[in-house]
This record gives C-alpha cells, structure tokens and sequence, in this order.
C-alpha cells in the first residue's frame, strides 16, 4: 500500500486523517510544520503528500514550489480553508494536483486519493501511446519524454497524461469536465479552473507562443481541441 505524508499542524486533524488512512491500509507519516515537512517529502519519498497550506515555518504554499522548482513531481492534495480561492488558484499554477476545502469529508478525501494515486502509477501509453510529431515538438508516451526544438522538457505524469488524453481525441472539443474524469479520476468538481492552470502551464512548455497556442485551441464555453 502506499505511503501518505500528512503535513498538518493541526494536530487533531492531523490524528484524524492519519488514523483514517492507517485503517484503509496506507502507510503513513506526519510532520506539524513547513520544515518538517519539506524534509519528509525529500528524505522518505512518500507516495502522496497531504499539505495544508497554513503551516508554521514553511507555507504549504512555499513547500509546493520548493518541491517543483527542484524537479519533484510528488502527488500532492492541498488543504484549504473556505474563503482561501485566491490560495487555491495559487497551489495550482505552483504544481499542486488537487486541493480539499475544510470541512470536507474523508470519504471525499479518499477518493481524491485513490485517484491521484491510480493515476500516477498508471502508464501514459496504451491507447493513447506511442511517440508522436507535431513539428519541433516530439513526444513518447510510453517512455515518458518529450522534446521540444532538441531539448528535453521537464513534463510532470500529469501533463504527459493531459498529451495522451488529447492525441488520443486529437481534433475532438474535449470538455473540462471530460478532462476531469478521464485524468483527474473523478467525474467532476466545482472548480474546474483546475483544468485550465494545467493546460496553461502545458501551453509554456510545449507552444512556441503561450499566448497564441498552435497545439492546444481554446474552444470559447466548450473546452479544448488539441489540433497537432
């Protein structure tokens, strides 16, 4: 089973999820500051981390870049406060893959976890695998790599599953909501904002212009088409 960092200063709900989790079947650890926590995700290598975002020494905030500014693509579930959407849009432009709003409940938090976890140990290929040209811009799904003008990009497994869910619909309108299911792992959420900070940060790696997308086309009130 896998292992599941808390960050949580908290501590009752710290005890909550950990014992919560630890009866499903998870191995897990728990730090109660910033700090601590930061060094847990380097040295123990969890398999997904739960981080709140007010921490003490550290922000979850701060831990999350950290992590991605270093070539981390530890899983990670955010917690956030009612009120903090501004914080919400924020982890997820820094690399977080999902966030949970307080109060929620555990039974929500662990389909969260079950589908981030089935996602992230799951292969990019399959259907949707293979490599794939679209001028300087190259991609191998079943390896997981892709090269732009030569170089290799730094693509995390979720944008690599993002690719593959569009080449394999390549000049189909796929919806946010589709996008979600098929690989976030559940069939929707409010904030499906989710969707477009991804793509955006998708878009600066494999575009040559960001602000006027080639691969990836805005679809005005429907969605995206990948027209590689």
């Amino acid at each position: 089973m896998a292992t599941v960092l808390i960050v949580e200063d908290d501590r009752a709900m710290a005890v909550a999820l950990s014992d919560g989790l630890s009866y499903e079947g998870f191995t897990i650890e728990v730090a109660t500051d910033g700090e601590e926590g930061l060094r847990l995700a380097r040295e123990s290598k969890p398999d997904l981390m739960i981080l709140d975002i007010m921490l003490p020494k550290m922000t979850g905030l701060e831990i999350c870049k950290t992590l991605r500014d270093e070539g981390s693509n530890l899983p990670i579930i955010m917690l956030t406060a009612r009120g903090q959407e501004i914080d919400k849009v924020l982890g997820l432009k820094l690399g977080a893959d999902d966030y949970v709003t307080k109060p929620f409940s555990f039974m929500e938090l662990r389909a969260r976890v079950d589908a981030i976890l089935r996602r992230s140990t799951a292969p990019a290929g399959g259907a949707n695998g293979g490599r794939h040209e679209f001028g300087t811009f190259s991609v191998d799904l079943d390896h997981h790599m892709a090269v732009k003008d030569g170089v290799e990009l730094d693509l995390t497994p979720r944008e690599f599953r993002l690719l593959g869910h569009f080449i394999e619909h390549c000049g189909e309108i796929v919806t946010r909501e589709q996008l979600l299911d098929n690989v976030w792992g559940y069939d929707t959420i409010p904030f499906t904002r989710t969707v477009d900070t991804h793509i955006a940060k998708l878009r600066k790696k494999i575009e040559d212009d960001p602000a006027d997308p080639r691969l990836i086309i805005t679809v005005h009130r429907l969605g995206y088409k990948f027209v590689g």
